[in-house]
């Protein structure tokens, strides 16, 4: 897949042009695209963005880049934010005294208060091994 997308640059191809180029399916082009970011990520590489018109294309722009992480970030936060609120507030809603759902509310909102246990209540102590005599 790095060879095609290396082949195409500066143009992008769009998933159906890197099944046809790579011969894999696209599944597996999804999961080397994700490989492809993982490695080039962790080896400091030019990393592969996704844009609607283009595809997936390795860009030398850093403001490409930044526009495409911006708009990752902007997905995953809305979706986490939809899970948390659809999850959280209903529970708080039925048992607003529930302490897990307090703590949970607390460290969204930026409350300092450690989360497995409260300040009142001390962690619990391990439990105690029998010592065996022979």
């Amino acid at each position: 897949m790095r060879v095609a997308l290396m082949e195409a640059r500066p143009a992008g191809l769009q998933t159906r042009q890197l099944v046809a180029a790579t011969r894999l399916t696209p599944s597996q082009v999804a999961r080397g695209v994700r490989h492809l970011r993982d490695v080039g990520a962790a080896e400091h590489l030019t990393p592969i963005i996704w844009r609607r018109k283009d595809g997936y294309l390795f860009s030398d722009e850093p403001a490409d880049w930044i526009e495409y992480e911006k708009k990752q970030f902007r997905l995953i936060l809305g979706r986490l934010t939809r899970m948390i609120t659809g999850t959280l507030d209903p529970h708080l809603a039925r048992y607003p005294e529930d302490e897990w759902a307090q703590l949970a509310s607390a460290q969204l909102t930026g409350v300092a208060r450690p989360w497995p246990s409260s300040p009142n209540r001390p962690l619990p102590e391990p439990p105690r091994r029998a010592i065996r005599c022979l």
